[in-house]
């Protein structure tokens, strides 16, 4: 604590960045997709435009319009269990950067693409008694046999990251959860997060809070896994429907994360039935262009936590005095 006197009251200072006001429990359960002062949740609207900015975006097709990855039956969808969820051995590809498990699998388990059809197949599972998050990829099953290209399980209560080096069930060894945008939180007018999104070339490297690479190229010009675009302050958010807004306002907020290699400008969200098409179709509208890379680095508490520094507000305590 620090107690300042003078002639008048400081304004508010501000010691970092800044977080969500208030980060909101998944549906369902009383637990946050991760601390409030996570990466996920940093305020990334006045942060300076990273240098390479216009070369990344020069290889990421920024004539492209942006393009929702859900609606209706598409999306990644979210499982949640409690703790009496039975749990299961899964075999995987890449066994070195998973973690072994068990995980809480079973026929109510919802699977990307349907039940172990083609594709991504990633499974995001809750456990609201624990507040654990398990992640898989690539994910099968025969009888009984559960097989994954890779897993991952997450404290949603830690900043911890994974071992460098090591991928998740996403690319850049992030967790896929706190990057998805979800029906309830456009609804209630507030998404307290960044959104994961994807491109087709990346570098062969990664930016802090990512762990992981999976580029085709070594060009420093093309984005790493990790990077993180925002939509651009000058961008006319008001010239759409308030749905929208409330999704625009989270880009200019809270921005993208390159998260995995695939189409460009496609951002992911969950599995949810409510998803209005006129949404959907006006988000489409919106230019890859509009978007700007940022320098996230000086969010950075430890490069081995997701943990960012938080603003600190210095507030009066009478006409003499301000607490810090």
């Amino acid at each position: 604590m620090a107690v300042g006197v003078g002639l008048a009251l400081a304004p508010a200072l501000a010691a970092g960045p800044a977080v969500a006001a208030a980060v909101h429990p998944l549906p369902g359960t009383s637990c946050t997709a991760f601390p409030a002062d996570n990466a996920w949740h940093a305020d990334v609207s006045r942060l300076p435009v990273h240098p390479r900015s216009a070369q990344w975006l020069g290889h990421m097709s920024p004539t492209r319009l942006l393009h929702p990855d859900f609606g209706g039956p598409y999306g990644i969808p979210i499982t949640v269990v409690d703790g009496t969820h039975p749990k299961v051995p899964v075999t995987f590809d890449y066994a070195d950067e998973s973690d072994a498990g068990p995980y809480p699998l079973g026929s109510d388990t919802r699977v990307e693409g349907g039940q172990y059809d083609s594709g991504d197949r990633h499974t995001v599972v809750v456990d609201r008694d624990a507040c654990r998050l398990y992640e898989t990829w690539a994910t099968g099953r025969s009888g009984t046999a559960w097989t994954a290209g890779s897993g991952a399980i997450w404290d949603l209560r830690s900043n911890a990251l994974r071992p460098r080096g090591w991928t998740s069930a996403d690319a850049a060894g992030l967790p896929i959860l706190p990057g998805l945008l979800r029906y309830d939180e456009v609804a209630a007018g507030d998404v307290d997060h960044a959104i994961r999104f994807t491109t087709n070339v990346t570098d062969r490297s990664y930016v802090w809070p990512a762990r992981h690479s999976a580029g085709s190229i070594s060009d420093a010009s093309y984005p790493p896994m990790g990077a993180r675009f925002r939509l651009k302050a000058s961008y006319d958010v008001a010239a759409h429907p308030a749905q929208a807004q409330v999704v625009l306002r989270a880009f200019q907020r809270y921005g993208l994360v390159l998260a995995d290699n695939g189409s460009p400008w496609f951002f992911q969200g969950a599995t949810d039935a409510r998803w209005p098409d006129a949404l959907l179709d006006d988000l489409k509208t919106v230019p890859a262009s509009a978007f700007e890379a940022v320098d996230a680095s000086s969010l950075q508490v430890s490069p081995d936590s997701g943990q960012v520094r938080t603003t600190t507000r210095c507030v009066p305590l009478g006409p003499w005095r301000v607490h810090c």
